[in-house]
C-alpha cells in the first residue's frame, strides 16, 4: 500500500475532488437503497452498499493505473478502441437488454451490466483530440480535415440516439465545444450542428410513421410533455420531478442528516438519476452547493492543466474528457430542480452503477496522467505530442 501510495502523482486537487466524491457517494448510496434491499435482499441494507464500495475500490485501482500511463499513448489506445466501440454499439441495438424500451447495456457476470455508449463516448473525444493535433496546420480545409472529424460523430451519435438521447446531446455537444477549442472553422460547426438537427427531424418524423421503428420517441415526447405541462402536477409523468422537489425542499438549509430521506421511498431510482434530490435533502442546501463545488473545483483544475501543457493532444483530450464529466453531472443536478426535462444521466463518481463508474475513473485517470507531466520538464516540445 505504501509503495502505491508513493507512486500517486497528478494534480492532488483532483484526487481530493474524488476521494470527497466517492464518500458522498457511499454515504449518499447506502442511504438510498433501503427500499431497494428489502424488495430484493430480504432486508440485507448493506448489501447494496458493499456492491458500490467493490465497484468503487475497484474504480480507484483503474484510475490509478491509468494516471500512471504515459497520456501520449492514449492515442493509439483509443485509436484501436473506436474500431471496437462502433461494432459494441451496433450489437447492442440489436441483442443488448432491454430495459424501458431501450437497448443500451449488454449483460456481464455478477449481474452486471456494460454500457457500450460509456466506450463510444470515450473514444470519441481522444479521436477528436488525436486528429486536431495533428490537423492544426490544415484545419480549416473540410476535406482533410473537418470531414474525418465529421463522418465518426454522425455515426456514434447516430448509433446512440435509438437507445440514449441524452448521451447522443451530450457526447455531441461536447464534440462541438472540442472542435470549437482545436479551432475548427464556425461555419462547418454550424453546419454539423444544422445536419444534426436535420437527421433527428427526419428520424423523428420516420419514428411517428412507424412506430416500432423508435420506439423510445414516445418516452421523450412524455417527457417534454411532463416538462412543459408545469400545471399539470399530479400527472403520473411529473411523479418523478415533483418527488425529487419534495426531497429537496424539505432538506432546508442544513438537511435532515445521512440516512434520514424519507422520499428515498418514493422516488424512482433515488441511488442514481435522481440522487442529487436525496443528497440535498439529507444535507441541505448547503451540501448540495458544496458538491455543485466539488465539481467546478474539478473543471478549473482541468482548464488550468489545459493552460499549462502545449496546445496538443494532451490540451483536447483533457478539456474533452474533463468538460464532459462536469456537463454530465450538471445535467444530472438540473433535471433534480427541474431545470431540464428527466434524461436519466448519472451523477459522476456519486450515483449507483457498474461501469458507468468505471469509465468515468478511467477518464480522471487520464486526466491525472496529463496533469502528472506538467511539473516534469521534457527535453524538447515533440515528448509531448501524441504519437
Amino acid at each position: 500500500m505504501s509503495k502505491i501510495l508513493g507512486n500517486i502523482r497528478g494534480d492532488k486537487v483532483i484526487w481530493a475532488v474524488v476521494i470527497l466524491l466517492s464518500i458522498f457517494s457511499l454515504l449518499t448510496v447506502y442511504s438510498s437503497t433501503g427500499t431497494l434491499a428489502y424488495k430484493y435482499q430480504s432486508g440485507n441494507t448493506e448489501y447494496y452498499m458493499l456492491k458500490h464500495l467493490i465497484i468503487l475500490l475497484f474504480g480507484f485501482l483503474i484510475m490509478y493505473f491509468t494516471h500512471l500511463i504515459k497520456f501520449t499513448y492514449f492515442s493509439r489506445i483509443f485509436q484501436i478502441a473506436l474500431y471496437i466501440a462502433v461494432p459494441l454499439l451496433v450489437l447492442t441495438l440489436f441483442v443488448g437488454l432491454d430495459l424501458n424500451e431501450a437497448k443500451r447495456v449488454l449483460p456481464l457476470p455478477f449481474n452486471l451490466t456494460f454500457q457500450t455508449s460509456d466506450l463510444a463516448k470515450l473514444t470519441l473525444i481522444m479521436y477528436l483530440a488525436r486528429l486536431l493535433s495533428k490537423k492544426q496546420d490544415s484545419i480549416k480545409d473540410f476535406k482533410s480535415a473537418f470531414l474525418p472529424m465529421m463522418i465518426p460523430v454522425i455515426i456514434i451519435c447516430g448509433l446512440i440516439l435509438p437507445a440514449n438521447f441524452s448521451t447522443a446531446a451530450m457526447l455531441f455537444a461536447t464534440s462541438l465545444v472540442i472542435m470549437f477549442i482545436g479551432r475548427v472553422s464556425l461555419k462547418y460547426i454550424f453546419s454539423l450542428i444544422g445536419i444534426g438537427v436535420v437527421s433527428f427531424t427526419l428520424l423523428l418524423l420516420l419514428a411517428s410513421a412507424y412506430p416500432d421503428l423508435l420506439p423510445r420517441a414516445n418516452t421523450w415526447g412524455a417527457r417534454l410533455t411532463a416538462f412543459t405541462d408545469k400545471e399539470n402536477i399530479d400527472s403520473d409523468k411529473n411523479y418523478q420531478v415533483e418527488q425529487a422537489k419534495i426531497a429537496i425542499a424539505s432538506g432546508g438549509v442544513l438537511g435532515k442528516f445521512p440516512g434520514n430521506s424519507t422520499q428515498r421511498n418514493f422516488l424512482p431510482h433515488p441511488y442514481s438519476d435522481f440522487i442529487f434530490a436525496i443528497f440535498v435533502e439529507e444535507y441541505g442546501l448547503l451540501g448540495g452547493a458544496f458538491l455543485v463545488l466539488l465539481y467546478l473545483i474539478l473543471l478549473f483544475r482541468v482548464v488550468r492543466i489545459v493552460t499549462k501543457i502545449p496546445r496538443n493532444f494532451g490540451a483536447f483530450m483533457t478539456m474533452g474528457v474533463g468538460f464532459s464529466l462536469v456537463f454530465q453531472a450538471m445535467i444530472n443536478m438540473a433535471v433534480a430542480v427541474n431545470l431540464i426535462p428527466v434524461t436519466g444521466q448519472p451523477l459522476p463518481l456519486v450515483s449507483m452503477g457498474g461501469t458507468s463508474i468505471w469509465f468515468t475513473s478511467i477518464a480522471l485517470g487520464i486526466i491525472l496522467s496529463v496533469s502528472k507531466e506538467i511539473d516534469t520538464k521534457p527535453e524538447n516540445i515533440e515528448d509531448y505530442v501524441a504519437a
